[in-house]
């Protein structure tokens, strides 16, 4: 059996190649990469993340993204075998919310298994060849067939070695299902409510030394929390639940943080959140890997990474007429902010120097794609522009002012690239003087959920198109501006003392 599982980990094949895949679902994925002094990025190993993204039987839908770290050996095998677990007969519609969470439950434990099994062998023979070689001698003392032991350790220690975080979702009988093992960001599930809101909703917890729960767990087991705490990796990494990681499962004594614990404090158990009735839910939910969210939080902070990622897909759901190209746009667009906060050298620069692998999956719920032949303006997008006042290098004053350009629904198609421009930055605002209120998200967090709701003139609906009458031209043949320059000009008198500045808000002058 160990040495089938180890065959179909080592092949490029899987039975579910031959599974159905999702229609209402797109992935985007970006492999990590590290910029040189010249700005240039280079990858720093193979693509680690794993996905999935099935439709079974009785309206079954599994979808998952794994993070892998140390290889994508556990990853790989993980996103193969779980559905093996979960698409093979084992859900039926008559089962209730505990038997599916049970079913969940097992197949995780099942997966984690069957992973050590694969590895077994070379576990065994790896323990052979440290009795063999001798204790405190370095590789250049050894005999040659002892350097030739030292060699094969070292094959067998990257085999066996790594693991992976995971989120995976399942609908089931029309209710949602996460199920959460390590990761640092869960699930996002933005729905637009009955009342015209938009919610925001994180299912799920990371599983970290930040969670308190996970605290608790691990000082009932007889561990020192204020020095996990402190420390904040474990075995390098920071997730308390993983797959795999035969390292910190089974030599976890060897390991000081964890020595002290009566059991195994590293666990594959998942935490999973009660169901979510999906009936009549218009909206899409996201699973994405740690590396998206976290290059995410590296260019722009943690506090709105949530909302800036909904509004992102909201964004090019609007436009795209394929859901692949949202969410590949979408990672490309994250990937393009990490880069040019990294290039900007901005406060928030030495924070983005490099970034891990990146996977998003976008999963719609009752929502229909746009036709693909919309232009960004038709939309009703937000277009951030940053204004600078104020060019004197020995300044002292604010230098630049960021506004938010809210474009007409009915306008013509744009050229220059506007469609990939940043969401809204930092204290950027979201209302202009004499425009329509725009889309807003405002987040309130709880212990185990993140919700946040958005309101418009129109409803507040991320899912619809707002229009708008078409600005007339006057007499002249121009259109009224769109954006007020009124306090630009002001501000740049106060900086240079300039008659223009002072006196060109109330003269009227500016552009036109």
């Amino acid at each position: 059996m160990a040495s089938q599982r180890r065959q179909m980990m080592q092949s490029h094949q899987s039975w579910t190649d031959d599974l159905p895949l999702c229609q209402m679902c797109g992935v985007g994925t970006a492999p990590n990469c590290t910029y040189g002094p010249d700005g240039k990025d280079t990858q720093s190993h193979p693509n680690e993340d794993g996905h999935f993204r099935f439709r079974g039987e009785e309206g079954c839908f599994l979808y998952g993204v794994f993070n892998g770290f140390d290889g994508s050996r556990v990853s790989s095998f993980v996103s193969q075998c779980l559905t093996a677990e979960l698409l093979l007969g084992q859900l039926k519609s008559t089962h209730t919310d505990s038997d599916v969470r049970r079913i969940l439950s097992q197949a995780f434990d099942v997966v984690e298994k069957s992973y050590f099994e694969t590895i077994g062998d070379a576990l065994a023979e790896k323990a052979t060849i440290i009795s063999q070689l001798p204790e405190g001698v370095s590789f250049h003392q050894l005999s040659p067939q002892s350097q030739k032991l030292s060699e094969r350790l070292k094959d067998l220690e990257q085999e066996v070695s790594g693991g992976a975080t995971a989120v995976v979702a399942l609908i089931h009988n029309n209710k949602l299902y996460i199920a959460n093992v390590g990761t640092y960001q869960p699930a996002l599930l933005c729905k637009s409510t009955s009342d015209g809101q938009n919610q925001v909703i994180q299912i799920g917890r990371p599983h970290t030394t930040e969670n308190e729960d996970e605290l608790q767990r691990l000082a009932g087991l007889g561990l020192d929390v204020s020095g996990l705490r402190q420390a904040a990796l474990i075995a390098g990494q920071s997730s308390t639940r993983r797959i795999g990681d035969y390292r910190v499962k089974y030599n976890y004594t060897d390991i000081d943080l964890l020595s002290a614990a009566k059991n195994k404090p590293i666990i594959a158990e998942p935490e999973i959140q009660a169901s979510q009735s999906l009936e009549g839910v218009t909206g899409f939910l996201l699973l994405m890997s740690e590396g998206l969210i976290k290059a995410l939080e590296s260019a722009h902070g943690p506090e709105q990474a949530n909302q800036e990622m909904v509004a992102m897909v909201a964004a090019e759901l609007a436009q795209q007429g394929s859901l692949e190209a949202v969410a590949q746009s979408v990672v490309e667009r994250v990937k393009r902010l990490h880069h040019d906060v990294y290039a900007s050298g901005r406060q928030r620069a030495s924070h983005c120097s490099r970034h891990e692998d990146m996977t998003l999956l976008i999963r719609t719920l009752n929502y229909t794609l746009a036709d693909g032949a919309l232009t960004p303006t038709q939309g009703g997008r937000i277009y951030p522009v940053s204004v600078p006042y104020s060019n004197c290098p020995s300044s002292t004053s604010k230098t630049s002012v960021t506004l938010s350009l809210v474009m007409p629904s009915q306008g013509g198609t744009l050229t220059n690239g506007t469609n990939t421009a940043s969401t809204l930055e930092e204290g950027t605002p979201t209302h202009t003087p004499g425009q329509s209120p725009t889309t807003t998200l405002h987040s309130t967090n709880n212990q185990t959920t993140q919700s946040s709701s958005s309101s418009s003139g129109d409803g507040g609906s991320l899912f619809r198109q707002r229009g708008s009458q078409a600005v007339q031209p006057d007499e002249t043949g121009r259109v009224p501006p769109y954006v007020d320059f009124t306090q630009f000009y002001r501000l740049w008198g106060s900086d240079h003392g300039d008659f223009l500045g002072t006196q060109g808000a109330s003269a009227g002058l500016g552009p036109q």
